[in-house]
């Protein structure tokens, strides 16, 4: 019996037409060239032994079947009570705090959630790179704000020009992937006016709330005034501890928001690794000092690889938070127009004849991207640092 030639339909274009990511490319030639890989963001440290000597335990001596669909009472009353020491943030653990597999389930579960079709979402360009299409999927309209070097700020004027009584959330990553910035309270406080005078909601990617340096304290952008009832917080075990394969996260929102979110997670993953989500309520109730460790030794890879680079004659901007800092190929020695630049190529090349990889800032743009500055991740081993630094010696001088 013969059948008929199969002939593909066409599948979702949102996702079709993506594009291999940077990273996986990036990543991709590094192993190819045996580069030193300062492009995707993951510690070369392996973690603190005892939270992952807990998941071993949980393992072998813990329940391995579902856990509860919010999440292990454990882990959300560990979580409540963190965020109460460290934020201030009064959370109930039963109605408030929910456990995903991970922080992009968590963005995809509230942006699904909260998003119909046509409703306009604001985005800040840079942006991680899951943003959009997530956005695009629900329904969404995106509305995009450009942000540049080295200062990466909101203005009003911006905000005025993408919010609208059409807006419907803003999405808002702080401390920021991949600039560095950490908002300060003027700054946020601007964007919770216009979320409270447009009656947004406010999606907040706060994943690298722990990793902040100079001294500064996180504040959630739910704790100011008008934001309590309208803002999702999110957050990531596997930022907190340094972890990225735990996929661990961790959401915050009003009761009757969080309602609707946990519909999306259990029809997304249902429920996250039991022994992974013990290891993480035991870790959240870590001493403060593990905390201001962890800090401090991520601010002094910072510094080493800032110094190193600016003594070659780079022009590094600004880098408070998170694993990264960035160089302006634009300011070298004289300002010239950002837009002459091609971050990409720069990137393409530095991996191939100087075995560095780093990522292009302009791939975390959608339209009109700043094509001048490359980021690097700091979380890494001395010796992997100056490895790099020694690839790269001269290159800034001749550039």
């Amino acid at each position: 019996m013969s059948h008929p030639q199969f002939t593909p339909r066409p599948l979702n274009p949102i996702y079709a037409g993506l594009p291999t990511t940077i990273f996986e490319v990036m990543s991709g030639l590094a192993r190819t060239h045996e580069a030193v890989n300062l492009g995707q963001g993951f510690p070369d440290d392996p973690g603190p032994e005892d939270v992952r000597r807990k998941a071993a335990e949980a393992v072998v001596d813990g329940w391995n079947q579902y856990p509860p669909m919010m999440g292990l009472p454990e882990l959300r009353h560990a979580a409540a009570a963190h965020y109460r020491h460290w934020q201030g943030l009064e959370l109930d653990p039963d109605a408030e705090v929910m456990v995903t597999s991970g922080a992009t389930e968590a963005l995809a579960g509230a942006l699904f959630s909260l998003i119909e079709p046509g409703d306009e979402v604001v985005l800040f360009q840079p942006l991680y790179d899951a943003y959009l299409p997530l956005v695009q999927r629900a329904g969404g309209i995106p509305r995009l704000v450009r942000l540049e070097p080295p200062s990466w700020a909101m203005t009003a004027e911006k905000l005025d020009q993408v919010f609208s009584e059409r807006t419907k959330l803003v999405l808002f990553n702080n401390p920021q992937n991949p600039t560095g910035v950490v908002y300060d309270r003027a700054q946020m406080q601007l964007l919770a006016d216009y979320c409270v005078r447009f009656n947004a909601y406010a999606v907040c990617d706060e994943v690298w709330e722990h990793v902040v340096f100079d001294g500064l304290t996180f504040e959630p952008l739910m704790a100011l005034p008008g934001m309590r009832e309208r803002t999702v917080k999110i957050s990531s075990a596997g930022k907190i501890f340094g972890m990225t394969g735990w996929k661990v996260g961790l959401v915050f929102a009003a009761p009757p928001l969080m309602k609707v979110l946990s519909k999306a997670h259990q029809f997304l993953t249902f429920t996250t690794p039991p022994n992974l989500q013990a290891a993480v309520a035991y870790g959240l109730g870590k001493p403060d000092d593990y905390f201001t460790t962890m800090r401090a030794g991520l601010q002094r890879s910072r510094d080493r690889l800032a110094a190193g680079l600016k003594g070659l004659g780079f022009e590094v901007l600004p880098s408070r938070g998170t694993y990264f800092l960035s160089i302006d190929l634009a300011a070298q020695g004289n300002a010239r127009e950002p837009n002459a630049f091609d971050d990409e190529a720069f990137c393409l090349d530095l991996v191939k004849t100087r075995k560095v990889a780093a990522i292009p800032v302009s791939a975390f743009y959608a339209e009109d991207a700043v094509k001048s500055v490359v980021r690097f991740c700091f979380a890494k081993h001395d010796a992997t640092i100056d490895r790099a630094l020694a690839h790269l010696a001269d290159l800034a001088r001749k550039s």
